[in-house]
């Protein structure tokens, strides 16, 4: 086969899938009738011991689909999220004058054992990060109780699923304060989880105009801009995100979409691997735009490998049995390449 025509082929291939990879991200959610799982964790010191004296706080947020749960974690460092969804989900961990950790949790059947237990530990190291070291703005500090306590009732009726419910109380908050911007972007991921994504910018805009130097917002809005296909006005708010906050994945792959769909290889793997290192699992599926761009350079055993570690950290994803064709695909052309 002509390499040129065989490079073609090969990213005609990824592109299927890279293309559903976006919006499989986003807007998977589990059939009904699902199995569901406990999810057991435990919070370590580099040292592998636990913390003292201090109790580590844990938020599991739905990375594709709206959820939201919070727990502490016990004397011996030990938590657990029952009766959970299939799917991906970003499991925050903040223990007080320690640090922060920020990690995509798979769950599924491929992870779990014959009872439907998945367990995991996680390191925290002792760094002060980002979110803990922001200042929270006085716009953000004027918010009264009112609206505190409809975002709380919001995040009580994400974790019993009642999606239609915490948009009500998100709404009722940013109605008592239009300047609560974490209602604003709360209400943002909600709409694009659920494949709304003219909606979500527009909220993610809402919550950057009452918190310009707010986080959560700006990254999401990259997100969002991504997925409107409005990839001249994603790159400079991904790279402001990349540069607010060096140590986050999401970050980075945006980034390295952004990069990618520009015509920015280089750049694009830069920031794809970085993803990848600080979270190789994570839900925004690094390793699909890098098997891209491999492809786009006639590297078929890179793109292979890109897509072999996928499949390692996404067994149960809807895209498994179409990535693993694919792979089938890559390897009988690079054969036939290779013969005389």
């Amino acid at each position: 086969m002509d390499p040129g025509r065989q490079a073609r082929a090969g990213a005609l291939i990824v592109v299927r899938f890279l293309h559903l990879a976006f919006v499989v991200s986003c807007c998977l959610a589990a059939a009904p009738g699902a199995e569901l799982y406990d999810f057991r964790g435990q919070v370590v010191q580099d040292d592998g011991r636990p913390f003292r004296r201090v109790t580590p706080l844990v938020f599991l947020q739905g990375a594709t689909s709206p959820f939201s749960a919070r727990t502490e974690a016990d004397g011996g460092g030990r938590f657990t999220f029952k009766r959970l969804l299939p799917g991906m989900y970003t499991l925050y961990i903040a223990v007080p004058h320690a640090g922060m950790l920020r990690r995509t949790v798979e769950v599924g059947a491929s992870f779990a054992d014959p009872k439907g237990r998945i367990e995991a530990s996680f390191v925290v190291e002792r760094k002060p990060s980002a979110a803990e070291s922001s200042i929270v703005s006085a716009s953000q500090l004027s918010v009264p109780e009112k609206a505190t306590v409809e975002y709380d009732k919001a995040q009580e009726r994400l974790g019993k699923r009642d999606v239609a419910g915490a948009i009500e109380s998100l709404k009722n908050a940013v109605e008592i304060a239009p300047q609560y911007s974490a209602a604003w972007n709360n209400l943002g991921t909600i709409a694009y989880q659920s494949g709304r994504f003219a909606e979500a910018e527009g909220y993610f805009r809402s919550a950057l105009k009452a918190a310009p130097d707010s986080y959560a917002p700006l990254v999401n809005l990259g997100g969002a801009l991504l997925s409107l296909g409005k990839i001249a006005e994603s790159l400079p708010v991904n790279e402001r995100a990349v540069k607010a906050r060096p140590d986050d994945a999401l970050a980075h792959s945006q980034l390295g979409q952004s990069c990618m769909l520009a015509g920015k290889l280089e750049e694009a793997e830069v920031h794809l691997k970085a993803a990848k290192a600080l979270d190789p699992g994570h839900f925004s599926f690094p390793q699909m735009v890098l098997a891209q761009i491999y492809l786009r350079r006639g590297d078929h055993a890179a793109a292979a490998r890109e897509l072999e570690e996928f499949l390692r950290y996404h067994p149960d994803s809807a895209l498994a049995s179409g990535v693993s064709r694919t792979l089938d695909e890559l390897r009988t052309g690079g054969k036939e390449h290779a013969k005389p």
